[in-house]
């Protein structure tokens, strides 16, 4: 079982100056077959962009390319829904016990040094290189922000719609750090907001259904719970949260993705087999994470769970590219295989050169500047706290006329 070291103090609410940094608490041992199953993921996702989503890039037929894989990968494409609940359950134990500083500086190290390298590095192979779809400079400049979709920009390359599905759950989990978070309030969070998320769904509260992140919501706290019981132990109730999260979410994702898949994929995918996938994903989860899997501490997983974010982000036009450079000189496993095997080495130049330099220095760098910010607005709020008992004790000190004062003691002195 993992345990967290006890989360770190906020500012003492009796003084005003802004409290010193403290340690963060002990990172909790890194589950390796987690980081593997990550690693499938991406996998199944790219199997999925090279042989069964619709391409032009192979120049053919593309039910002709590799049927044997298409008939199982149209199912791998939920690797995106398979990522959400391992983030649910990761990010988590990230937030556990750490100050919303502490969280904001590790989701930004950890999403934005590779991303921006992706979108620059794809901008670039479709502007310059293969213009095969249509994006503009200022498209590009736009994706860099992650913020595309609150201004209706389109994504330079199709795979970030998770991201900003990811980047408005971690905005939920940095509030709910923000109230602290303990078992029984994330038990509460983890049944109340999907059922909020799918009610805001059922009504059409568009902002709402975009704020609380529905209908991935239910993938999220299903990742969350077990992560409950990964720490605290087997219990009736989050077991009823693991299973009814994955219902809810089944039972949501199972007609969008059909509608999805069967409009771009080479071969339609068959709603029960979809279904099953869907409540794998979370099966799978538990699997690695509550079985003596979680005790693995390969390096080798560690190591392919690492290539697993900057894969998913570079994998899918520059691999289409290589399959449209080879697709008529050479065998279709020979470009399959190119393809791939281009996608991972681009994989492990991001990792290294990008995110292992630069991920920790813009961690610390924007846990820094989240603390300046806190510790500044404490200072402010205890000033206006003191400026308000000085305006409060000066209205209630006695008030003393000297007109009247002096008049009464002229007039006792005569008498």
């Amino acid at each position: 079982m993992t345990t967290t070291a006890p989360p770190r103090q906020l500012p003492d609410a009796t003084t005003t100056q802004p409290s010193a940094r403290t340690p963060a608490p002990a990172r909790a041992p890194r589950l390796a077959a987690l980081d593997g199953l990550r690693f499938l993921a991406a996998v199944g996702v790219v199997a999925y962009h090279f042989t069964t989503r619709e391409t032009t890039a192979w120049g053919r037929d593309l039910a002709e390319v590799a049927p044997a894989v298409s008939s199982w990968a149209v199912y791998a494409s939920l690797g995106p829904e398979l990522f959400f609940v391992i983030s649910g359950f990761v990010i988590l134990m990230t937030a556990w016990g750490r100050s919303v500083p502490d969280i904001v500086g590790s989701r930004v190290g950890r999403l934005y040094p590779a991303y921006w390298v992706g979108v620059l590095a794809t901008g670039a192979l479709l502007l310059l290189v293969w213009p095969g779809k249509e994006i503009t400079g200022g498209q590009v400049l736009v994706n860099l922000t992650l913020l595309q979709s609150l201004v209706d920009v389109g994504h330079v390359d199709g795979v970030y719609w998770t991201l900003w599905v990811e980047l408005r759950f971690y905005l939920l989990i940095t509030l709910f750090a923000a109230f602290g978070i303990t078992r029984a309030r994330v038990l509460w969070f983890a049944a109340l907001w999907p059922a909020a998320a799918m009610l805001a769904r059922t009504l059409g509260w568009s902002d709402a259904v975009t704020w609380l992140v529905a209908p991935y919501a239910p993938l999220f706290a299903a990742g969350m719970a077990l992560y409950v019981i990964h720490r605290t132990g087997h219990a009736l109730v989050p077991w009823l949260l693991v299973g009814a999260n994955a219902a809810v979410a089944t039972a949501a994702l199972v007609p969008a993705r059909m509608g999805s898949l069967g409009a771009n994929s080479v071969v339609p995918p068959q709603p029960v087999l979809l279904g099953v996938c869907l409540v794998a994903c979370v099966g799978l989860v538990a699997l690695v994470s509550l079985t003596p899997l979680a005790r693995w501490r390969w390096s080798g997983l560690t190591a392919v769970g690492a290539l697993t974010y900057p894969l998913y982000l570079t994998h899918e036009y520059w691999g289409l590219w290589v399959v449209h450079l080879l697709h008529d000189r050479v065998p279709v496993w020979a470009a399959l295989g190119a393809a791939v095997a281009f996608s991972v080495a681009l994989a492990w130049l991001v990792h290294r050169c990008v995110e292992r330099p630069f991920g920790p220095l813009l961690r610390r760098a924007t846990t820094r500047g989240c603390e300046r910010v806190r510790d500044g607005v404490v200072a402010v709020w205890h000033e206006a706290v003191a400026v308000q008992e000085r305006r409060l004790r000066a209205d209630r000190a006695p008030v003393y006329d000297r007109g009247s004062s002096g008049a009464r003691a002229r007039s006792a002195a005569v008498r």
